[in-house]
Formats: structure tokens, sequence, C-alpha cells
């Protein structure tokens, strides 16, 4: 039995909306898009506001193939306007293999992303010398820039057993193929990153005074699920693994006094003036989930205004927007 409790932290902002990405575009409009319960299809919103992304309609612009790739576990797409287009990345399986998860890309053939069709690019292609990416379990693509170059940063599991599901990092070369080989970015080998899974994925950029803070979740996706933060200055060389510094403790996790369970997957996106920094996050409204938790249509999308400490480190509370 579901124990639902409602405060005033834990209202939906969209619901059943798992995995949230939101971007505000060059011309101050708001786009949202995530992870709807089927798992079947990629749904785009677009309002003057981010209060109007809630009731903004909705409109399928891709769907699932019957069978192949991209016909089945349709999950977390991303928004990005790339090289003068629209881009949407985005991890599906297919109906023989469910768990061949890997990352696509559709590009949309005008500048409308609302209005004009949208053309499928195929699976995300690795560098030419890449001998490992892509080549198993790999979702979560998140694309951000710095110093004119745009990084790729993506989950992908390694090993035999118990998987592991690292987060690598790439430069890219064009929207639809990375220019590096991959680099080995975080390994979940923390405690909490362990839960049910040995698993970082989810990833999400926020930039603020010269540093670059990368969000990402950890263990399962059940009341588990939490965040993590891997900080790096924009000066440094983003492709070393010694440019980063892995948080030891998760800086966003369940509030049982709050009711929200789970939080994780998360975007960031500005306010409307420019001013706040907003993170938007998934969470559930319950701990006991029956059956697998992936399948709990009832992770919601939510907001928190972030909060910037006296040394430059975001700070994530609930009840903060």
């Amino acid at each position: 039995m579901k124990m639902l409790k409602e405060t005033e932290y834990n209202k939906p902002w969209i619901g059943q909306r798992a995995d949230p990405y939101v971007m505000r575009a060059a011309d101050g409009k708001y786009y949202f898009t995530a992870s709807v319960p089927a798992y079947d299809r990629i749904i785009l919103r677009r309002a003057d506001t981010l209060v109007g992304l809630a009731d903004a309609p909705e409109r399928t612009i891709w769907e699932k193939h019957e069978s192949g790739p991209m016909s089945k576990h349709v999950w977390a797409p991303e928004l990005h306007y790339l090289d003068g287009g629209w881009y949407i990345y985005f991890a599906a399986g297919m109906q023989e293999d469910i768990w061949a998860i890997r990352p696509y890309v559709l590009h949309c053939m005008g500048q409308n992303p609302m209005e004009d069709k949208w053309e499928e690019c195929g699976a995300m292609q690795c560098a030419d010398e890449d001998e490992f990416s892509f080549r198993a379990f790999s979702l979560d693509a998140t694309v951000f820039e710095n110093k004119g170059k745009h990084y790729m940063v993506w989950a992908e599991k390694v090993g035999v057993g118990r998987q592991i599901s690292n987060l690598y990092i790439a430069e890219m070369e064009s929207p639809t193929k990375l220019k590096t080989v991959q680099v080995l970015l975080v390994t979940p080998d923390y405690d909490w990153e362990r839960v049910g899974f040995w698993v970082a994925e989810g990833s999400a950029v926020l930039k603020h005074d010269g540093r670059i803070f990368l969000t990402y979740s950890a263990s399962a996706t059940g009341a588990c699920y939490c965040v993590g933060m891997m900080t790096a200055s924009e000066e440094d060389d983003l492709l070393d693994p010694l440019s980063w510094r892995k948080s030891r403790k998760p800086v966003l996790g369940t509030d049982v006094e709050k009711g929200i369970y789970g939080p994780g997957h998360n975007s960031f996106v500005k306010s409307e003036d420019g001013m706040k920094d907003i993170m938007v996050f998934h969470a559930r409204q319950y701990e006991e989930i029956v059956g697998d938790p992936l399948y709990d249509p009832n992770r919601h999308a939510m907001l928190l205004t972030v909060e910037w400490e006296a040394d430059g480190m975001p700070h994530f509370e609930f009840g903060k927007n």
C-alpha cells in the first residue's frame, strides 16, 4: 500500500514526468521535456514562464518504433540548441532486447521545435578511435559548453556480474558525434552510490562564478535515489579527471519529514529575471513502492531555488522556490 504524505514541499509542479529537463531559449521561451510513464514517446512543452509550463499544451514530437532500435524504454530526453539547430538526445532499447539501451539523436528540420518536423539522426556516434563508448548499456546524455567547446557527459555500464554505471565525458565534434575518446569522470565508490545498484547517472551542469558544478544521480530509483556532485574550474582541462573534485556526501536526498522520496535526475535553468538558478528534479511523495520502482508512474517534476554559500558552493534545500 502506498503511503502518500502531502506537504507544502512535495506538491508536483508537473505530475508523472520523470527525468525532467528544462531549457530557456535565446528568445526567452522555456521548453520542458521528460520521460513519460509508458516510456513510449518524446513530449515537448513551451511557455513564457516556468510556472506556465505546468499548464502548457504538450505535444508528442516523436513515438517509438514497433521493433528494432528505439522501440522500448524511451528515457530521459534533453533538448539542446547546437550549431544553429535544435537537437534532442534520448536513450532507448528495443523490443527484442529491452536492456540494449543506447543514446540516440533527433534533429528538428526547422527553427520551431514545437511545430516543425523532427528527423532521426540515429545513434550517437563515438570518436573514430574510441573502442568503448556506447558499446554497452548507455544513457542519460547531457551536453554543455565551455570556452567555445561542447562536451557530452553520459552514463554507461561496465564490468561483469554486478555491472557498474559510470559517468564519462568527451568533447563533441558535432551534435551527433564525439571528437575525443571517453574519459572516466565518476564511478560509484561511496556507500550512498551503491544502494540496490552501483549507479552514477543523470548528470546536469550548473555554472557559477567561474566554476562548473556537475550533479548526478546515484543508487537505485527508489527512496535511496539521491544527488551527488562534481566540481571543476572553467579554466581547467575538463577532460582531465584530476580537474574534478567529488563531494563526499550527497547534496540532495530523501526527506521523510517533508515527504520527498528519491529526488534525482535533475536539470538547471535560470529564472525569468535571470537572477536565480532553478533546480528541476523528480521525486515521489511516498516511500513504499509496489513492484519495480522503474515502472511506478509517480515520479513528479518539482522545483527548488539554488542558494549560494559564501564559499561559492551551491546549496540545495526543499522549499526554496
